[in-house]
């Protein structure tokens, strides 16, 4: 059946973390994007309103300098424009971060209360509130995330000098860390731990069984990276049509507010898919996290044990 509980809490191979996630995503990815759209209609906006001074500033630079005969042109507002990119660069730094934050969250609340309920029967409201129980410790992490990629740069920097194995080497750092990161949120929030107690956990399940967490998010990121591209195909096959429609036909770009707008929501619409990715690729690691779990100590096996001896008595 359609809705039939996919079981979470079982020790899987690597083959079959794979088709479980599928399997999940396919049943739950409508109402995990109504729940997405629902929570998220601020920082939607916000996406907007950085897509706006982005593209307003660069489009701005590049036509401002040259007329359609490509002499050079008046350059006084050249200062406007660079303001206008710095102003969109703060704001996707500061908006990207809490975006992303608040999604892994909401993600990982959605995973927690499809294994608590056995399904599909919560309402996204209770999702919600697992989330904003959690904001504290959602905000720790993330904040704890800034050293630890300042030191993954540095390390990738060192192996990146090294030809070919350093290559191999810097991928293996980067996807081991990727199931590092996303085990440790989503055991802080199925379990109610704290930060440094779910890295630990997070720590100890993905060294454990390194090369399993390595390969689900080597080929499932490889998986949604592709996915995530077919979807923006329309959308950018649209916007180089109209590109070129503005080349053909000399349109003053900067001065257009039909193309300010196809431009921005074009941008708008990139940004929301690499936030929605980021939710997609935390059911991943949820998933991982609870196959890990499961192998490491044997919660599930054990209660299913137990339920069958009282049974026979």
């Amino acid at each position: 059946m359609k809705d039939k509980y996919i079981e979470l809490r079982i020790n899987r191979d690597f083959g079959d973390i794979l088709s479980v996630y599928f399997d999940f995503l396919r049943q739950n990815l409508k109402k995990f994007t109504n729940v997405f759209l629902s929570y998220n209609g601020i920082f939607l906006i916000g996406l907007l309103i950085t897509s706006y001074f982005l593209v307003s500033g660069f489009v701005g630079m590049i036509t401002e300098g040259y007329n359609q005969y490509g002499v050079s042109a008046d350059l006084g507002n050249t200062e406007s424009y660079v303001t206008y990119i710095i102003t969109g660069i703060i704001f996707l730094i500061v908006i990207f971060i809490v975006v992303v934050g608040f999604n892994f969250s909401l993600s990982s609340s959605y995973l927690v209360k499809y294994e608590e309920y056995r399904g599909m029967d919560f309402d996204k409201r209770e999702v919600w509130q697992h989330t904003k129980k959690n904001l504290g410790n959602t905000l720790v992490f993330v904040l704890l995330l800034i050293p630890i990629y300042l030191v993954f740069f540095i390390v990738a920097f060192i192996m990146a000098l090294i030809p070919l194995l350093g290559m191999i080497a810097q991928y293996i750092v980067q996807f081991g860390m990727t199931a590092w990161i996303g085990v440790s949120f989503f055991s802080m929030f199925s379990q109610n731990k704290g930060v440094i107690e779910g890295f630990g956990e997070g720590w100890n399940l993905v060294i454990n069984n390194f090369w399993r967490s390595v390969g689900v998010n080597f080929i499932l990121g490889l998986l949604n990276g592709l996915l995530f591209f077919i979807i923006l195909m329309v959308p950018g096959i649209i916007i180089g049509i109209y590109t070129f429609h503005v080349v053909e036909n000399n349109i003053e770009v900067g001065t257009s507010m039909v193309a300010t707008v196809v431009y921005t929501l074009g941008t708008w619409l990139l940004l929301i898919l690499m936030v929605y990715a980021q939710c997609l690729s935390q059911f991943v690691n949820g998933v991982l996290f609870y196959a890990l779990h499961e192998k490491t100590y044997n919660i599930n096996t054990r209660s299913k044990i137990e339920q069958i001896g009282q049974t026979e008595q």
